[in-house]
């Protein structure tokens, strides 16, 4: 659709509202000069006098035939020829002659004497004559009302209507209604509202989505992570009132309790950390404390961490770094973490006497690893699931090999927080094989 700016249709308005009492002024000035120039007035103005004093001069010195038909029609010839009128009236003011009845109603000038003979008025003569000034000034107001209602009714269907609708949209918007209809305009600056408008009215139901989902997910999380927390709670309490009841009597016993206290309040303490973490990179957004960090050390440090728990498995973890120029941008504690619970999944999920097998190289711009081990790997159906919050992949959620199921949703979008991605597979060998890269400092 083709649109005007709004500055082209002031002008164009201006122009109307100029043009079109000139028109009118004008058309009414050749209707009564026969001539469209100007200049002429003057001489149609010596003209109009020329004719009046002859038909004077003919009332004057015709004051018997006054009422005689023939001299009437002569009299009403010259009349016509000169475009003016005239009444005669007698010493009573009683009407003789009219040329035109009604004449005295419009709005014209007039020229008035008396006629006398015989040293008395013997009547009175009115001549009408043309008022061009008259005349033209009703052209000029007329043809500029008709200017006014034409550039108000543009204005209206171009400028106040569109602008009315849109601020009935917005408030249905407001009402929460956001199937609105938003009005065309031909106007350029009211179209790039109008399209601002779109665009604002599309983010926002994005937005509102994003919310409700986030919203659900919230629920979700909360609902799971209290059923998760409840069970270790009802545990440690059990064993906790066991050695308070002296169940535990023998120092073998005791020392068993308190063997699965830790364990509860250990599973409690990374429940909480799993739960505050998510919450960090999932809702608040925080801003990350971004410095140059070395990713292969950071690696190190989360094979490091998970060594003591893999020596319990009899696990083998095998590193290898092909570059020793790995450096990124990014928060090293978020980091480590996600790396913490990739290689974390990565033990949980591999039998004894297992291996682990970490790789890291840079790839022109950015830095790829992998940790891939010797476990069973991700069934088919739940490759396209292992990094939605609380999928466990088992079809119970007993802890025997595991959290909460946040571990690798988090690990997910703090990679993605930094720039990267990952993905989950099955190495054609044996065991899962987790990827992902991460954009290099240089980059």
């Amino acid at each position: 659709m083709r649109t005007v700016h709004i500055r082209t249709f002031t002008m164009l308005g201006l122009l109307v509202m100029l043009l079109v009492p000139w028109i009118f002024f004008l058309t009414a000035h050749f209707l009564q000069t026969n001539t469209l120039s100007l200049g002429d007035n003057q001489l149609q103005k010596q003209r109009i006098q020329k004719r009046v004093s002859e038909i004077t001069r003919l009332i004057e010195t015709n004051a018997d035939n006054w009422t005689d038909p023939i001299w009437q029609n002569e009299l009403q010839t010259l009349l016509r020829e000169a475009k003016l009128d005239a009444v005669i009236l007698d010493a009573s003011d009683q009407e003789i002659y009219r040329s035109k009845p009604g004449r005295e109603r419009a709005w014209l000038s007039t020229e008035q004497f008396s006629v006398i003979g015989d040293g008395q008025v013997i009547g009175r003569a009115v001549i009408y004559l043309p008022s061009s000034k008259a005349v033209s000034m009703i052209a000029i107001v007329s043809g500029l009302l008709l200017a006014v209602i034409i550039v108000a009714v543009a204005m209206r269907r171009l400028i106040l209507k569109p602008l009315d609708r849109m601020s009935r949209a917005a408030r249905q918007l407001a009402s929460g209604d956001w199937d609105v209809q938003l009005p065309s305009s031909k106007i350029t600056e009211i179209a790039e509202v109008r399209n601002g408008f779109e665009v604002m009215v599309g983010g926002l139901q994005q937005s509102f989505q994003k919310q409700l989902e986030m919203e659900e997910e919230r629920r979700f999380v909360i609902a799971a992570v209290a059923h998760d927390l409840r069970t270790p709670l009802f545990a440690l309490r059990g064993y906790l009132d066991g050695i308070e009841q002296g169940i535990a009597e023998s120092p073998e016993k005791m020392a068993k309790y308190l063997a699965a206290c830790k364990e509860k309040s250990a599973q409690l303490d990374r429940l909480v950390e799993d739960l505050f973490t998510f919450t960090k990179v999932e809702y608040l957004e925080a801003e990350l404390n971004r410095s140059t960090l070395d990713f292969g050390f950071i690696l190190q440090k989360a094979v490091n961490n998970l060594r003591p728990l893999a020596q319990q498995k009899d696990i083998s973890v095998i590193m290898n770094c092909s570059s020793d120029d790995l450096r990124v941008i990014g928060d090293a504690h978020l980091l480590e973490r996600a790396l913490n619970n990739i290689m974390d999944n990565a033990v949980r999920h591999t039998p004894s006497d297992g291996k682990i097998l970490v790789q890291c190289e840079k790839d022109e711009h950015k830095v790829i690893f992998t940790i891939q081990d010797t476990g069973q790997g991700f069934a088919s159906d739940e490759l396209g699931h292992v990094f939605e919050p609380l999928y466990r992949g088992e079809a119970s959620r007993n802890r025997s090999t595991g959290g909460a199921g946040l571990g690798l949703s988090i690990s997910q979008r703090i990679i993605k927080q930094h720039g990267g991605e990952i993905a989950a597979g099955n190495h054609p060998d044996q065991g899962a094989l987790l990827s992902g890269w991460i954009p290099l400092a240089t980059a």
